[in-house]
């Protein structure tokens, strides 16, 4: 796809800075996590929504320019819910020549026969969709899986995890499947979902609605995402210094003792990560902590968000 040429200059500078950012983003995640090696084939699952189109977009651009070989087939499963539009992908994904596989598999009368109407079927549906894509990634000889889970995603898992799991854990950037056949991986780990919205909406990408099956919203996890949405509007930072957080696990200063040995502490132990400050209190900084303010963060505060747009 083209820039559109009506766009102006500024509009065309900050389209590239966002690019570039979502590239540098996932380069780093790659890196940092060994995601994809050389002779990859990554199954790259495409639901149509606007963080599966970016991870397939940033991954293609990457491809392009990367020091190892891996390919890329992406894969969609149509659920045969009421209304899907299942020309939609094919036309996209021909259009940018690439390879891809539409799996066929009716869930929807599966999960609708299964849960009662007005409750929410997306855990059902989900594990019906993993079995699936588990079964076509080998089928496929795909090596990884890629998901479009993004930075805000993982942190929101982590609130969840916390407020109703009594348990922290996020989602992992890179991990086994519960199967123990398939490596996934999560590329977007350290993208914003402000920047893939604003990505997604200058590539004027073909968006379906995740909402055709009728279910019921997950409230729990409605809830969290309004709270850090809330957060991120009325103190800047807050959200990137909980992520930095998720990197700096400090064991001995939690309280799992399956992760620091508590009964090892004795007379003569050696200190760690500074030892007990006891009646003193933690000096805070009063900025969060490995945050600084990019360009269009202030942008964002005034009407117009990002003056960015693309594509035809």
């Amino acid at each position: 796809m083209s820039l559109n040429p009506e766009i102006t200059s500024k509009q065309q500078y900050n389209f590239n800075k966002l690019q570039k950012r979502l590239r540098r983003n996932v380069g780093e995640a790659i890196a940092d996590f060994s995601m994809i090696e050389e002779g990859d084939r990554i199954m790259v699952c495409l639901s149509g929504g606007k963080d599966s189109y970016t991870l397939l977009e940033i991954l293609r651009s990457l491809q392009k320019s990367a020091p190892i070989n891996f390919s890329l087939i992406a894969v969609n499963l149509d659920q045969k819910q009421p209304g899907f539009p299942g020309h939609i992908l094919p036309q996209y994904l021909e259009s940018l020549g690439v390879e891809y596989k539409i799996i066929e598999e009716d869930t929807y009368s599966i999960v609708k026969e299964k849960i009662p109407e007005g409750k929410t079927t997306c855990s059902l549906c989900s594990r019906l969709r993993r079995g699936i894509l588990y079964r076509t990634a080998t089928e496929l000889g795909c090596t990884k899986i890629a998901l479009g889970h993004h930075r805000d995603d993982i942190i929101q898992t982590l609130f969840l995890n916390m407020f109703y799991g009594g348990k922290m854990k996020g989602m992992p950037p890179k991990l086994m499947s519960d199967d123990g056949k398939h490596i996934v991986i999560r590329p977007l780990a350290y993208c914003r979902e402000k920047d893939i919205i604003r990505f997604s909406q200058a590539k004027q990408f073909p968006i379906i609605p995740c909402n055709l099956c009728g279910s019921q919203p997950n409230l729990q996890r409605q809830v969290i995402g309004d709270m850090l949405r809330d957060w991120d509007k009325r103190y800047p930072g807050r959200i990137e210094t909980m992520f930095s957080a998720m990197q700096n696990i400090v064991p001995s200063h939690m309280a799992d003792t399956t992760l620091f040995d508590f009964h090892a502490v004795t007379h003569g132990s050696p200190i760690v990560e500074g030892g007990d400050l006891a009646f003193d209190r933690e000096d805070i900084p009063a900025t969060p902590t490995s945050w600084q303010a990019e360009d269009e963060d202030s942008e964002l505060r005034v009407l117009n968000r990002l003056d960015i747009v693309e594509l035809n």
